[in-house]
């Protein structure tokens, strides 16, 4: 913000939706009870700025260079909002899927319809969480939007697909849309293999209004959800992970956890 004094009158940031309280209780680092839905732009942010453990931050630092220990969107979104010179926009992103993707969001489920599995097996809790998500292109439609209205300074937006579906919804949509053939099953958490299972509260669904940015910017997508899926399908064909952990497809103990029931 010092470095854009005299240079610019406006500084739009891209923020994320774990900035709120909610996936705060998502990942266990907030106490307290279940967060309201949906999540506006004025719903409560965290009051524990550490998100993530260190092993967690140690996982993302291999992706993302930037990252460091003290890695809290909150601060800079406080000192860009706050600051009396140069008027902020902030922009809270969701899960972006799409070419490119760094994190590979659905390298695990195309690989495991790439390896003839005949279903798709998920713990209870995770089939029925749901979650922000965002196509890469129509999220930078959205941050282009924000950067080019003057109407926009002084606000923040949140960014993402409505309706937010189900964990089990989003991947039935993918399958649907690879032409997957197979079933997917839904197990108790107890009784589902422990590389399949998420830490954290999945009571706490993290569902967002996008209705701010679409009324005052007038966003819409420009490419339709089955469209995006292809695309990043495409690209994921193209580019998977240089590293693949065998740990993630223990095909037999999946095929165990469906033959007992």
């Amino acid at each position: 913000m010092t470095v854009g004094r005299g240079i610019t009158g406006r500084v739009v940031a891209i923020s994320s939706m774990d900035v709120y309280r909610a996936w705060g209780v998502v990942v266990g680092s907030e106490p307290g009870g279940l967060e309201p839905l949906p999540l506006t732009e004025d719903s409560p942010v965290r009051t524990n700025r550490r998100l993530y453990p260190p092993e967690t931050i140690k996982m993302m630092q291999n992706v993302f260079s930037w990252l460091d220990e003290g890695y809290d969107k909150i601060a800079v979104e406080e000192d860009i909002m706050n600051d009396a010179e140069i008027a902020g926009t902030i922009l809270r992103l969701p899960m972006v899927y799409g070419p490119g993707d760094p994190l590979h969001r659905l390298f695990p489920l195309l690989k495991r319809f790439a390896d003839g599995r005949s279903f798709m097996l998920l713990a209870d809790d995770l089939a029925a969480w749901r979650g922000p998500r965002g196509y890469v292109e129509n999220v930078a439609h959205a941050i282009a939007l924000a950067a080019t209205s003057y109407q926009a300074a002084g606000r923040i937006y949140n960014v993402c697909e409505e309706p937010t579906v189900s964990e089990l919804a989003w991947q039935a949509r993918v399958a649907n849309q690879m032409k997957w053939p197979g079933k997917f099953v839904v197990l108790p958490r107890e009784r589902t293999p422990q590389h399949l299972l998420q830490p954290g509260n999945a009571a706490q669904h993290v569902v967002a209004s996008s209705e701010r940015i679409r009324r005052e910017l007038g966003y819409t997508e420009l490419i339709g959800i089955e469209e995006g899926i292809e695309r990043t399908g495409a690209w994921e064909r193209q580019h998977p992970p240089d590293v693949v952990d065998p740990k993630q497809f223990d095909y037999a103990a999946e095929d165990a956890a469906v033959a007992a029931g």
